[in-house]
This record gives C-alpha cells, structure tokens and sequence, in this order.
C-alpha cells in the first residue's frame, strides 16, 4: 500500500499550494497512508559540500534525521511548491541539498532506497504556466536521477490565498490528481 509524504516548501501557512495539496489527499485512494511535513518546521543549516575533501558524510542528525526517516518511510513523495523566482523555495533547496549528504554516508544506500518510489509535484505560480517549468523540470531531474518515475504535476495559479481554488479547472484536477496516475503506479508494483 502507498504512503504519501507531502513536503510542504512554502513560506505561507495554508497558502495556494498547501490548500492545493490538500484537495489532492482527499481524492487518494482507501488505504492509503499519508504524513505531512512542513519544512519550514525543520530548519536546515546552509549546505557544506564536503565531497572533494572526505567524500563520506556522517548519519544525520535532528532536523536532517527526521527528513531522512520520513523520505525513506514514505513510498510516494510529493513536493508541495510555489514557485519562487521560476524555482523551488529555500526550505525545499535546503532539502534536496541534503541528498548529496545522505547518497554518500556508508551504509545507508540512499540512492537504491529512492529508486522505487514515486514522485509527485503540486505547485502555484502567480505567473504565467511556462514560468513554472524550470521548477518542474529540475525536480523531474530529481527523481530521474534515482531512477524513480515521476507519476503527476498539478500547477495552480494564484497570489492570495484561495485564488488558485478559485480556478475550477484546478479544483477538478486537484480531486482526481492522484486518483487518475496512483492506480497505475500499483499496477505497475503488482
């Protein structure tokens, strides 16, 4: 059965892309499992790129520790994610920064770990749609990396809070978001 990590990136509580993601959980099929992790809670230093010099990192520890678990526990991973100057926001860069960390630290083999699982993208922009895709495409290249298939991205398109719901287009996505691209991810484990 699936277990669904949203990775809420935004600075705002609840804002276009959380109440987005939001409308999305509700459309997952019975069963299915889900954690919510706002990044923002787990504060994450300036990455320290130490691969030149020891090219080994050391088991994370707080903040980085608890991501780690909750990345590898879940079976689906979903970047909830406005767009931040055509990019991901700073809580999320932070993050994925840290995979350069976990891929190297002995014993832990982060990159067989991640290759199964199956990444999802909900985003906001309160721009055009075309502005969104260097943030789309770079987290596709993430999970290309590992090998992991990417299963769906949802755009919304908003400023205030509530304006990208007001887009029946987006609220009719939303709802059938993981319903129309999760039961052929299980098809394709069965």
């Amino acid at each position: 059965m699936h277990h669904v990590l949203f990775l809420v990136a935004s600075a705002r509580q609840d804002g276009n892309t959380e109440q987005i993601a939001r409308l999305t959980a509700q459309g997952l099929p019975e069963g299915t499992g889900t954690s919510w992790v706002r990044l923002r809670d787990y504060p994450l230093p300036p990455f320290e790129d130490q691969r030149h010099t020891t090219d080994v990192y050391p088991w994370p520890e707080g903040a980085a520790e608890t991501l780690l678990d909750v990345t590898l526990a879940a079976s689906d991973i979903a970047f909830v994610a406005p767009v931040y100057w055509y990019s991901v926001p700073t809580d999320l860069k932070r993050y994925l920064d840290e995979w350069s960390a976990w891929l190297r630290v002995p014993g832990l083999q982060f990159k067989e770990q991640m290759q199964d699982k199956h990444f999802w993208t909900i985003a906001n922009s309160a721009g055009k749609p075309e502005h969104a895709q260097p943030m789309l495409e770079s987290l596709r290249l993430c999970a290309h990396y590992f090998g992991a298939r990417v299963m769906g991205e949802l755009l919304g398109n908003g400023s205030k809070p509530g304006d990208a719901l007001n887009d029946p287009a987006v609220s009719a996505a939303a709802q059938r978001f993981f319903r129309t691209h999760l039961p052929a991810a299980e098809a394709r484990e069965g």
